[in-house]
């Protein structure tokens, strides 16, 4: 008896539904099963409803703070944070329903609904009050279950005063002050939206930057510009206990080996996530699970059961939605025959949306030199930019570092005005294996800020025009 389904996406994340859309694309008769809206986390609360609140925080920010550099003035400037959130809502909602409309045009099958792998081949799926309503079967399986934010018994997340990303994102009412521990991309972009809608904020991070992943000039360069705005920042500390009291939380925590306390009325654990193996069927049907996250071969995404595979946060790093996307397509097309190269996991963008803006990709200087590398490093300041002189976005700078040898380009490192749009460039020479001289001669568009490549790369060979 024939399968009733020729792939079956558990997960309707960014994996999930692009593998959907493309096994549609390909011919698969194909089902994609979720319990919440289409779009997992990144859609509905993460990526796309966080850019909204980000955006209308810059502008505030701009108007209040920078309005009379542009000859613009208001008088007694107000906003409504319940309209704020309203905003990140409604358009989560809107993108979501559109999600919907593609899975349709591309005859993907959508069930909603708790699914649970009882064979290799057969889901069963469950409603909200845990009945069984449906149960299919099919000769593919991809896992693309996403993750959650990580938790620690030192700070016992209850979801009212200390919170998780999910929680920031629809608060009824600003908080007067917050305590963000984790200064990674999340902790960061909150940390941000908070202070300039006046919340006092502080940030808690174990290691000895905030961003501790991105290069260190650029960590190092947001921390300033974040002390500027008020938010005060513990690097090298440790948490070691959060207290709930009354409508305070306090906070205690190790501080370069001396203990302090604070305290404030939320508390955002944003230290990190953790896949979603449990309660999926996944243990026992033998699926290979290690430290919460599903092993698999990163050529194939085929778990060790040879027809299921997982995609995503749910098999670990790089915890970034475009790289559960092209893993969703990279296993759909392998189902297919179609033979492509692997994703190469060195050449992944990954952006901060705070302002300044982060964005960075391939090596960082200091990792350039542990691997033993001779480099070239090119810097240009948007300082120097006519670009960003005339639209008022001067702090920041390129930071691009290459092979001395043969010219390879070996990261690139971006904090300013649109970083995480001007990152591409940077990946997509990477990936065709340009050189220096490759962007160097490349002719850019004047006046724009993405000259400012241009000139860093010309500066690590002594050929910048404008600094």
């Amino acid at each position: 008896m024939a399968n009733d389904y020729q792939i079956a996406i558990l997960g309707g994340g960014p994996g999930g539904y692009v593998a959907a859309i493309r096994a549609g694309q390909l011919g698969f008769k194909t089902v994609v099963i979720d319990k919440d809206n289409l779009g997992g986390i990144c859609l509905n609360w993460g990526c796309i409803p966080t850019k909204s609140l980000l955006k209308n925080a810059e502008l505030f920010d701009t108007i209040k703070n920078h309005g009379k550099d542009f000859g613009i003035s208001a008088k007694e400037l107000t906003f409504s944070f319940k309209d704020i959130i309203k905003r990140s809502r409604d358009i989560a909602d809107r993108i979501s329903k559109n999600v919907e409309l593609l899975i349709k045009k591309n005859k993907v099958e959508r069930i909603r609904g708790f699914g649970k792998l009882v064979s290799q081949n057969q889901i069963d799926v469950y409603d909200s009050s845990g009945k069984k309503i449906n149960s299919i079967t099919s000769d593919k399986i991809i896992i693309a279950t996403g993750a959650r934010p990580k938790t620690i018994p030192q700070i016992p997340v209850d979801k009212k005063n200390i919170i998780t990303s999910t929680e920031a994102m629809i608060l009824e009412d600003l908080p007067k002050d917050l305590i963000v521990i984790g200064a990674g991309a999340i902790g960061v972009e909150f940390a941000y939206f908070y202070s300039v809608f006046g919340t006092k904020v502080t940030i808690v991070e174990m290691l000895d930057t905030i961003l501790p992943i991105e290069d260190k000039e650029v960590s190092q360069t947001l921390e300033k510009n974040f002390r500027k705005r008020g938010i005060e920042i513990y690097t090298k500390a440790t948490v070691e206990k959060a207290e709930i009291k009354g409508k305070r939380v306090n906070v205690f925590i190790n501080h370069n080996g001396q203990k302090k306390e604070l305290s404030a009325e939320k508390v955002l654990n944003a230290i990190g996530v953790v896949g979603n193996v449990e309660g999926f069927g996944l243990e026992e049907l033998g699926v290979e699970i290690f430290r919460n996250h599903i092993k698999v071969d990163k050529n194939t995404y085929q778990t060790n059961i040879p027809n299921i595979y997982a995609i995503g946060d749910v098999i670990g790093p790089p915890w970034l939605a475009h790289v559960a996307s092209a893993e969703g397509i990279h296993c759909v097309e392998g189902i297919k025959g179609i033979k492509n190269p692997p994703i190469n996991y060195d050449n992944i963008p990954g952006c901060t949306y705070c302002q300044p803006q982060v964005a960075s990709v391939g090596l960082t200087e200091q990792k350039s030199k542990e691997l033993g590398f001779e480099i070239k490093i090119g810097k240009f300041p948007f300082m120097a930019s006519g670009k960003a002189f005339a639209v008022g976005e001067r702090e920041g700078f390129v930071k691009l570092i290459f092979d001395a040898k043969y010219g390879e380009i070996l990261g690139g490192h971006i904090i300013g005005s649109e970083a995480t749009e001007l990152i591409a460039e940077v990946a997509l020479a990477r990936a065709l294996e340009a050189t220096g001289y490759s962007i160097i001669k490349t002719v850019h568009a004047h006046p724009t800020l993405s000259e400012s490549i241009m000139e860093a790369a010309a500066n690590a060979y002594g050929e910048a025009i404008h600094i």
